[in-house]
């Protein structure tokens, strides 16, 4: 039989650790669905388990936002949609994803981590242009219906993209639209127009288009990568300069593909979410 004291001892100390879990689950990302009752076109495999492998996520049919948010003496005010790589045929959140989205709330930027549908996924049927840009715009449209409650600037919300998922944030910035006014669902009311973009390594540069009034962009890559992105994204950035919109665009010389945000890389490129975060500073993208 337990003594009475340490029954005590050993109630306070069951106490303290329910507790500790308690503190950490409630400190823990939220995962927020983008479509309650499930995805037009996915409603009827929304309750199908994603599945893991290591950090790479597969079997995307119910997409969704994870919120990495600040502490609120820290926000800036400032928000950014990451969309991870991954060919489309997966999503790479380690160095594409969560990684990165601690780091920007620990630097006082909200950051939504977007697990969109897959179109290269065996057996897929979903596309690129269709149902992945559907989730990307309703992440931004939710982002800034949301906007007052989570200490958002609702005109200082990017997108930021690696690879696969930077063809998303750029296709956002070229086409995005003012939102249904007459819509019942207060989301789809919103603008889908990210206020800044950033493309870093984005594939299928050739099919980017620029006009005037675009987001200014921000662009990271490698000389190494492939010449469809090292070149490509070069090419592009002379789109930007005739057409007046703002870009920064750094090429690590020592870098290839994929090299995202790993914590302690000790790298030109590694270092580059802190060149990102200057970058909205100097464009008056980032609050106080």
């Amino acid at each position: 039989m337990v003594q009475a004291p340490r029954l005590v001892a050993l109630l306070a100390t069951g106490c303290l650790v329910v507790s500790c879990v308690q503190s950490v689950a409630a400190a823990s990302p939220e995962r927020i669905p983008l479509w309650k009752d499930g995805a037009p076109g996915s409603v009827e495999r929304m309750h199908e388990e994603e599945k893991l492998d290591g950090t790479n996520v597969t079997n995307v049919h119910h997409p969704s936002i994870t919120a990495y948010l600040p502490k609120e003496d820290e926000a800036t005010g400032t928000a950014v949609i990451i969309a991870p790589g991954g060919g489309h045929r997966m999503l790479c959140l380690g160095h594409e994803g969560d990684s990165l989205a601690e780091w920007f709330a620990d630097h006082g930027i909200a950051a939504f981590v977007l697990r969109y549908r897959l179109s290269n996924e065996p057996n897929s049927i979903y596309t690129l242009k269709g149902h992945a840009m559907d989730d990307t715009r309703r992440a931004i449209r939710t982002v800034r219906l949301n906007a007052s409650e989570w200490k958002i600037d609702p005109d200082r919300i990017g997108i930021l993209g690696f690879s696969a998922g930077g063809e998303l944030a750029a296709y956002a910035a070229m086409e995005p639209d003012d939102g249904d006014a007459s819509s019942s669902d207060p989301v789809e009311q919103q603008s889908s127009r990210p206020n800044f973009q950033g493309l870093i390594y984005p594939g299928k540069s050739g099919t980017f288009t620029v006009h005037k009034g675009m987001p200014p962009a921000f662009v990271a890559y490698g000389y190494h990568d492939r010449p469809d992105i090292s070149i490509g994204m070069a090419e592009v950035y002379l789109k930007y300069k005739k057409a007046g919109v703002p870009c920064e665009m750094h090429v690590y010389a020592n870098a290839g593909h994929g090299f995202g945000y790993r914590p302690g890389t000790n790298s030109a490129a590694g270092d580059w979410p802190q060149r990102f975060v200057e970058w909205l500073r100097d464009s008056k993208l980032l609050g106080t």
